[in-house]
């Protein structure tokens, strides 16, 4: 260990990355892949739950919306019990949720049951938004912090691909009504592994420091550093949950609860029931429920890895462009591509170049999501507040967001069957450029910051700080 003494704060923004760092982050990513791939085989999951069940469309959209749901109590709850509490805590206890309520989920035996332990799942998938992101967040240096968070948070791509893939391999090997129980059950082993994993992580330095352990925070960033750290104690004032809604942090809350909010009714209403759409729109008069049903998981598959790409340019991008960019841009395209879908709507009789007019629609859709938006409303909540209400204000995001979900999930099958599948991606690309538009508003870039600067300084947003 150095002899010379470095203070506290820089110490953490300039550490070199460690394996603890490293712990940290791929804990933190697996959740987030478990809360892609549970969100996510839902979809596949949901035609032979309605075909079994004879859930009828509103059923079906109370079901798929139930996790998002419950994502919005744990979210909201949850993330202001992790400033409370502590990082580590609840790390460990939005898991146990995951763990169980999925292994109940496919159990059920009717669609009440279902939708009650969907919701309840949703809560520990809710709390693992702020929790993760948070800890990843005080951890990393500052010239990679968002790299790290896109980088953690594209395992959402990775778990919806491997929601996608489990869920045809288990149509093909068996390709029976009741296959639905198998693709819910699954999610549960590798839960239980990391959860098990999570209970060697450290405490958060920077919780420590401000709950007043200063020495507790110094001896921990000493082990995650390998430097000799000083420290000195802090005159900030004590933050209230109500600060999120006045002053500078209303407009930061606004900048990380609407856009999310916006993207998420896109994201979930087409990633949920993208093998819906594909049935209706390229395979329709292709066998039976079940036939189709592969078919257009096929095709949810080969446009997932759309997503992943998204991400990996999300990580490539979001140190030189900037979080605010990234997301204008990813906006822009979520809408144009919904605009090319609706104008498409439901072909009478689809032909090979239009299906692959849908195909490209869908793809660019999957793109700009993960390349903008569904990364940066993700990283902005941990870096515009301080650490008092980090958690707590990525919670009111993540659960405005989770609130998206369900509007989008529930209220897609409803619209299009009452005025059209046009009509309703046409209203979720309406959506998409509103989220340009307060993006474009509301946004102010914390690239290259420390979380300290962006979170308890500087000036307070305005859109002119976003431009070039």
């Amino acid at each position: 260990m150095p002899s010379e003494s470095t203070g506290f704060q820089s110490a953490l923004d300039h550490a070199k990355l460690k394996g603890v760092h490293w712990k940290v982050w791929f804990l933190s990513a697996m959740g987030v892949f478990l809360d892609g791939f549970d969100l996510f085989i839902i979809g596949v999951a949901l035609p032979l739950i309605a075909h079994q069940m004879h859930v009828t469309k509103t059923g079906i959209g109370l079901i798929g919306a139930a996790a998002p749901l419950g994502a919005m109590i744990g979210a909201f709850t949850l993330g202001r019990f992790t400033d409370k509490l502590g990082r580590k805590a609840m790390y460990l206890f939005d898991l146990l949720f995951f763990v169980v309520f999925a292994g109940l989920s496919a159990l059920s035996w009717n669609p009440t049951s279902l939708l009650v332990f969907r919701f309840l799942l949703g809560i520990g998938i809710g709390a693992d938004y702020p929790i993760s992101s948070t800890y990843v967040s005080e951890l990393m240096p500052k010239k990679i912090r968002g790299r790290m968070l896109s980088g953690a948070f594209s395992f959402q791509a990775l778990g919806a691909l491997f929601g996608a893939a489990v869920g045809l391999s288990i149509l093909m090997l068996n390709p029976a009504p009741d296959a639905w129980r198998i693709m819910l059950a699954i999610g549960v082993v590798p839960a239980v592994a990391v959860m098990i994993l999570r209970t060697s992580v450290p405490e958060s330095p920077r919780w420590k420091m401000e709950h007043g352990d200063a020495e507790g925070a110094r001896a921990l960033a000493e082990e995650i550093t390998g430097q000799s750290i000083t420290t000195e104690k802090t005159h900030s004032r004590k933050m209230v949950y109500k600060d999120l809604f006045r002053g500078r942090y209303l407009t930061r809350t606004i900048l990380v609860t609407v856009p999310w909010f916006l993207m998420d009714i896109g994201l979930y209403g087409i990633g949920i029931f993208t093998p819906t759409i594909l049935s209706v729109m390229a395979f329709a008069g292709h066998g039976n429920f079940i036939h189709k049903d592969i078919l257009s998981t096929q095709g949810a598959i080969f446009l997932d890895v759309f997503l992943v790409i998204g991400f990996a340019l999300s990580i490539l991008l979001i140190e030189k462009l900037g979080r605010i960019r990234l997301q204008l841009l990813g906006f822009a395209g979520m809408g144009i591509a919904m605009t090319l879908l609706a104008f498409v709507g439901v072909p009478k009789g689809a032909t090979g170049s239009l299906t692959t007019v849908i195909f490209i629609g869908f793809a660019l859709f999957n793109l700009a999501v993960n390349t903008g938006p569904n990364a940066t409303t993700w990283i902005l909540p941990t870096e515009v507040f301080p650490t008092s209400l980090r958690a707590s204000g990525h919670g009111l995001a993540a659960a405005s967001g989770k609130f998206g979900a369900a509007v989008g999930i529930f209220l897609l099958p409803v619209i299009e069957q009452a005025w059209g599948l046009g009509l309703t991606l046409g209203m979720i690309a309406a959506a998409s450029f509103l989220g340009f538009l307060v993006t474009w508003a509301f946004g102010f870039e914390t690239a290259g910051k420390s979380l300290e600067e962006a979170g308890e300084g500087g000036s307070d947003p305005q859109s002119h700080q976003v431009t070039a």
